[in-house]
């Protein structure tokens, strides 16, 4: 394949999600879970630019902290990159400048669109026009939200999280997120939560997990009413039990005007569902007046794509 570069710089923009609906199964032999999710892709962004360079070079900055965030290969958007570079045989190398708005480990999926919009800046600067369906099964190597940050929209996932189908959702779905200062282990909460199941005598082999229909018809009717009912997240009580001072602001937010609240993936960021955009706002005001990160945002949004 020709070592020509298309365009000398190209942005991409990849959106954080939110898990609507968690159900975790039990543990499998390879210290994995099967789980079956609703993700909701929301208007909070990564931004990657992606350059030509000799070798697989990253910078990562952002309007989050990203102290500790790699920035060699252990950061999924390089391990992307070269993915990328392998599957054309391309012998060059990418600049990739992650600019963050994500909060880190902080259940939203972060770094996995960074690993997203790294593909689609990789394929566009170099020319590669690898599709959708071939981006996708990349996607899936890298890590089971990657696919979905792909996707963007809504989405019912199942497997790992990776099996992804499109669901209809009608009209937008406005959120309150609070971040936290320090992130959460993912592999960590799911090992606590095993621990509670175990303490608690919950047995939950032999039944696979699916979403409930009633999430999908809210999803349909495009009523937050109605979704706020459904939602649920298994991985809950675990992070709530790593980070019990989680509890009192989530408590906050259930009496100051959300339809519903919980924790975002594996937490430990936040997630209130809210009404309508005036009803975010003001859940907005309230949290922030009590001392809380708060930020409005809303779903769904595209996945990955180039912006220039």
């Amino acid at each position: 394949m020709s070592e020509a570069v298309v365009t000398d710089r190209v942005h991409v923009r990849a959106p954080g999600k939110l898990n609507l609906f968690l159900q975790v199964g039990g543990v499998q032999e390879d210290g994995y879970h099967d789980v079956a999710s609703a993700y909701q892709a929301v208007s909070l962004y990564e931004n990657v630019w992606a350059s030509p360079g000799d070798d697989f070079t990253a910078t990562v900055s952002g309007t989050v902290d990203v102290e500790g965030v790699p920035a060699d290969d252990r950061n999924l958007a390089v391990r992307a990159a070269r993915m990328v570079a392998q599957r054309i045989g391309r012998r060059g190398g990418v600049h990739l400048d992650i600019v963050k708005n994500v909060p880190v480990a902080g259940g939203m999926g972060g770094g996995s669109a960074d690993a997203a919009a790294a593909l689609v800046a990789c394929d566009a600067l170099w020319g590669a026009e690898l599709g959708t369906a071939e981006l996708h099964k990349l996607a899936a190597r890298l890590g089971a939200d990657v696919p979905f940050a792909l996707m963007g929209g809504t989405a019912i996932g199942t497997g790992r999280g990776d099996q992804l189908s499109p669901a209809l959702a009608q009209g937008r779905f406005d959120w309150v997120v609070v971040p936290s200062s320090e992130g959460l282990s993912t592999p960590e909460v799911y090992a606590h939560l095993d621990t509670l199941r175990a303490e608690n005598d919950i047995n939950v082999s032999g039944r696979a997990p699916d979403v409930d229909t009633g999430v999908l018809h809210a999803l349909r009717a495009g009523d937050p009413a109605a979704l706020a009912e459904q939602i649920r997240n298994d991985l809950q009580a675990a992070a709530l039990s790593l980070r019990p001072e989680l509890r009192a602001a989530l408590e906050l937010g259930e009496r100051s005007g959300a339809l519903a609240g919980l924790v975002s993936g594996s937490g430990p960021t936040l997630a209130f569902l809210t009404g309508d955009p005036e009803s975010a706002l003001e859940l907005q005001v309230t949290l922030s007046a009590a001392g809380l990160e708060a930020l409005h945002v809303h779903g769904p949004v595209a996945g990955a794509r180039v912006i220039g």
